[in-house]
């Protein structure tokens, strides 16, 4: 049971796959193969290896699918409202390293609305563990607006900057007057470089400046 005598057949393979589609959990699987062999002994493998195969190969499978599905159906998107922006780069294995999205009405709301924009990434999809982006704006009546969404495979200052250049070319190259974001380093740097004559601060100094921390923040008051 040495790790460089353990490996999983073809068959083994194909049954851990179709039990990921299923939604059958990686142990119950192992089990099963277990009550065919008659016991743990019998096997080649051990439950760490289903784990394993499960994480590195059918999930890839499956992100590569949902890719091309999302890319499709960005495509569609496009052929409904040609003022619908998308750009979509994938990585080698065909699975999502950037996306970026923004619909007409978005669009159309940032030319009334885009003088002061809040952008924040504090949100991880569970699958896929992208970080999901979003610019906010707001409008006329005090309602919060949204301006373009994205997901991004990592944080840092090359994946914000191809962000906020993508935005720019969506949002006609005009460049908010000032943007709120958290305390990120690469966030504050892909700034500077992309929009340089934009005022720049983070959530916790912006509260504080105008006295809307602590409980008066909290409280809506």
């Amino acid at each position: 049971m040495l790790k460089q005598h353990r490996e999983l057949s073809m068959f083994v393979r194909r049954t851990i796959e179709t039990h990921e589609e299923a939604g059958i959990r990686p142990s119950k699987t192992y089990q099963s193969f277990v009550a065919a062999a008659g016991s743990h002994c019998e096997l080649g493998f051990i439950e760490k290896d289903v784990r394993n195969y499960i994480t590195r190969k059918v999930r890839n499978i499956f992100e590569e699918d949902d890719a091309k599905k999302f890319g499709k159906y960005l495509v569609r998107m496009k052929e409904k409202n040609q003022n619908f922006f998308f750009e979509l780069n994938l990585e080698g294995d065909h699975c999502i390293k950037h996306v970026f999205w923004a619909d007409a009405r978005s669009r159309a709301t940032f030319d009334y609305f885009g003088d002061v924009v809040s952008f924040d990434t504090t949100y991880n999809t569970n699958r896929y563990n992208l970080v999901l982006g979003s610019f906010v704006g707001v409008n006329h009546h005090g309602q919060s607006t949204l301006l373009g969404c994205a997901l991004m495979k990592n944080e840092d200052i090359q994946s914000f900057k191809w962000l906020f250049e993508c935005w720019l070319r969506c949002m006609g190259g005009k460049a908010p007057k000032g943007i709120l974001t958290d305390q990120c380093t690469s966030i504050k740097r892909a700034i500077e470089l992309c929009m340089p004559t934009t005022i720049h601060r983070n959530w916790n100094d912006f509260l504080t400046k105008y006295g809307l921390g602590g409980n008066k923040w909290l409280s809506g008051n």
